[in-house]
């Protein structure tokens, strides 16, 4: 005979609505899993008292009764931690669809659609449904900061002391989950790739900077990230927070800017020289250089700025700066490109081919081909171009598109899943592309082609040198290549120069023969028609609009015509130079120029005396 326990109204209220829940969803409200319910608001006759007790208490709740526990979170009536949940081992997923029908089949078929088979569908309703247990909401309202703390929450949880890839799949799961939820039209924050810990080193890092100090840097930072690009401004966060660290460590004195001295900022690069990065080994002179630029860049503008804590005085000079290396762009010559892209036309991945045929037809950059909009292929005439979106140099660009890419990025559109909120052409998984996955695609077809490493600039390096071999004009490079100065494009001028290579060739053949012959002296001709061209052109004056073509053995009345001129002012640490002019006059037997120079020279004397 069983005994029909006590309950107040309000738990028996709730065990009512459970019942009928249960029926609606299609299960039987078996009397042992009401009794379940029944025994569990006996004991806790408020849910919020579950929650409320020691962990080791709630995983010791039978069996029988957890699943009442379940629904309770699963409709939002109860609120637990991330540690019972990675330690329970609930199936929250299952009773979640079942309670749920509409939305987990609306979840379910946009991950199918983003590209997920079943075993991760489940894996992401499961998270959903971990999340709204933990933050005590129903699974359709949870909000992207409610994934993002939670998320880190249960990744925390669920770790385990000498297990580095445990949560593994939970990680990855809820990657997923912030797509799928966003193209879902659940939540309004586009997706991203997830970085962990990154939203808890910093604060704590920057908890321990000097007060002044942090202050100072999160004003500056809140001026900056109104002007220049998100990445730059975090670079900069970086700098600081880096500086300010090492300040609390090895400068505790230091309570703001205003403190920090140059032998601060010494010993400052000292350690920098000497820091680890995460790949091993130390810094690159270059991203030193970075660092220091950044900082530079913070205390001069503090200064300018009129900012009460700034430095007295300049702290970090040019001088400082490593000098950069100036390398020529590496390239792929002829035959190793022509040989790459056999093997991105015969690879099977569509994704592969597009991508090695996109970096190598049009010289984008990496960051740029994966910003491509759906409508970056426009028509302008009977020719089509490709409209490259606003990036490193702040413009955008439009570049003649070959035939065979339109034909390629068609059929890649065309099998583009249809409803997506977002207008890049290339997505992963609802989210935008990692560059590891560029990287990844040239990394195989240079491996299938039998080549060395390929990058994304090397490519974009490779079609600006075949382009100037070939004949195409500098400007025409620089609006290929989105240069906003010519230097920038110039520098391929130093790898691709062909007057200089045929004029080599030309001569060499001509020093070679010179062994071969009795008389051992070159011909008159040897010196080439474009070097001799050089040569005459040395002796040629540079005026305002253009070179005065005046041989130098030529006599010409206006060379010294600033000289004669009544408002020509002179002092006498120019007398050297005047008096070379008067020698070279003397030497070509001006004796006009001769005249001027002398009564130059003679008021020098006169002065001076």
């Amino acid at each position: 005979m069983s005994i029909r326990l006590a309950l107040t109204g309000e738990a028996a209220d709730l065990v009512g609505a459970f019942a009928v829940e249960l029926t609606e969803a299609g299960a039987t409200a078996w009397p042992s899993t009401i009794g379940g319910a029944r025994a569990f608001c006996a004991r806790y006759p408020v849910p919020a008292t579950f929650a409320d007790r020691p962990i080791d208490e709630q995983l010791r709740l039978p069996a029988h009764q957890r699943r009442f526990a379940c629904w309770l979170m699963v409709t939002s009536r109860l609120r637990v931690s991330a540690e019972y949940l990675a330690r329970a081992e609930l199936r929250l997923g299952s009773i979640a669809a079942r309670h749920h029908p509409v939305l987990h089949a609306r979840l379910a078929d946009t991950a199918r659609v983003l590209g997920s088979d079943d075993v991760w569908v489940r894996d992401q309703w499961s998270a959903l449904a971990q999340l709204a247990a933990l933050h005590g909401v129903l699974p359709e309202n949870v909000t992207s900061e409610q994934l993002d703390s939670g998320g880190d929450a249960l990744l925390a949880a669920f770790a385990r002391p000498g297990h580095p890839k445990a949560g593994h799949k939970l990680r990855s799961a809820l990657v997923r989950l912030r797509a799928t939820l966003y193209h879902a039209g659940m939540t309004d924050t586009p997706p991203r790739l997830h970085r962990p810990n990154r939203g808890v080193v910093a604060p704590a890092q920057w908890a321990a900077v000097a007060p002044g100090l942090a202050a100072t840097a999160r004003r500056y930072l809140a001026q900056i990230e109104l002007s220049l690009r998100p990445s730059t401004v975090r670079i900069a966060e970086q700098a600081l927070r880096e500086l300010g660290s090492f300040l609390a460590r090895e400068a505790p004195g230091v309570s703001c800017a205003a403190d920090i001295g140059r032998h601060h900022i010494e010993a400052y690069k000292s350690w920098l020289a000497h820091r680890p990065r995460a790949g091993g080994g130390t810094l690159h002179r270059h991203t030193i250089r970075g660092h220091l630029t950044t900082l530079r860049c913070f205390f001069d503008r503090i200064a300018e700025w009129g900012y009460p804590d700034a430095p007295s005085r300049p702290l970090i000079f040019a001088g400082d700066l490593p000098i950069p290396d100036q390398p020529l762009p590496r390239f792929l010559d002829d035959a190793a490109s022509a040989k790459l892209l056999r093997a991105a036309r015969a690879d099977p991945d569509p994704f592969a081919r597009l991508v090695v045929e996109l970096l190598a037809r049009t010289g984008l950059r990496r960051g740029e081909l994966m910003a491509l909009a759906i409508d970056a292929v426009v028509q302008i005439g009977s020719a089509y171009w490709l409209r490259v979106p606003i990036g490193k140099l702040h413009n955008d660009r439009y570049i003649p598109l070959h035939p065979q890419l339109k034909t390629l990025l068609d059929d890649w559109l065309a099998d583009r899943p249809a409803g997506l909120r977002s207008d890049l052409i290339f997505l992963d998984r609802g989210r935008p592309i990692p560059p590891a996955r560029v990287d990844r695609a040239l990394a195989k077809v240079a491996a299938a082609a039998g080549i060395a490493t390929v990058t994304a600039h090397q490519l974009r390096h490779t079609l600006a040198t075949q382009a100037i071999n070939r004949g195409m004009s500098l400007e025409a490079i620089a609006a290929l290549l989105g240069h906003r100065t010519m230097t920038m494009t110039m520098v391929y001028a130093r790898i691709a120069d062909r007057t200089v290579a045929d004029e080599y060739f030309a001569v060499s053949e001509k020093v070679e023969a010179l062994y071969e012959r009795a008389e051992h002296h070159l011909p008159a001709d040897a010196e080439g028609a474009e070097m001799l061209k050089l040569r005459r052109e040395i002796t040629s004056r540079m005026l305002g609009n253009g070179h005065c073509a005046r041989p130098a053995q030529m006599d010409c009345h206006f060379e010294s015509i600033c000289e004669s001129c009544t408002f020509f002012v002179t002092t006498i640490e120019f007398r050297p130079t005047l008096q070379r002019q008067r020698e070279d006059a003397a030497a070509k037997g001006q004796l006009g120029r001769q005249k001027i120079f002398d009564g130059i020279l003679e008021r020098l004397d006169d002065e001076a005396s």
